[in-house]
């Protein structure tokens, strides 16, 4: 369905109306001499091309059984100052 298209005069007469209408996801556009202008949309409702899709990925990328734990050793490290096993940091890297 075309989004709707309203003049310049009318979107000034009834703009109350309208903005309830963008609110409630019916988006329009404002024209001046029949050339579209400005298209009023909720802040909060995505456009058309940005509505996100759950589980658009699925089976396109694969999460390790350990991603809950990876970098547990630089964290620990950032918190306390020594790694598992009672490694201590010099602060320097190895490379």
């Amino acid at each position: 369905m075309p989004m709707p298209i309203v003049n310049i005069h009318e979107a000034k007469t009834h703009l109350s109306r309208l903005i309830d209408q963008a609110v409630k996801g019916e988006s329009f556009i404002i024209a001046r001499a029949g050339k579209p202008l400005v298209r009023v949309t909720a802040i909060d409702s995505p456009a058309g091309s940005e509505i996100r899709r759950i589980g658009f990925m699925k089976g396109q990328i694969q999460v390790p059984r350990d991603f809950d734990r990876m970098g547990a050793g630089e964290i620990e490290e950032l918190f306390y100052g020594e790694r598992s096993g009672g490694e201590r940091s010099s602060g320097r890297s190895n490379d």
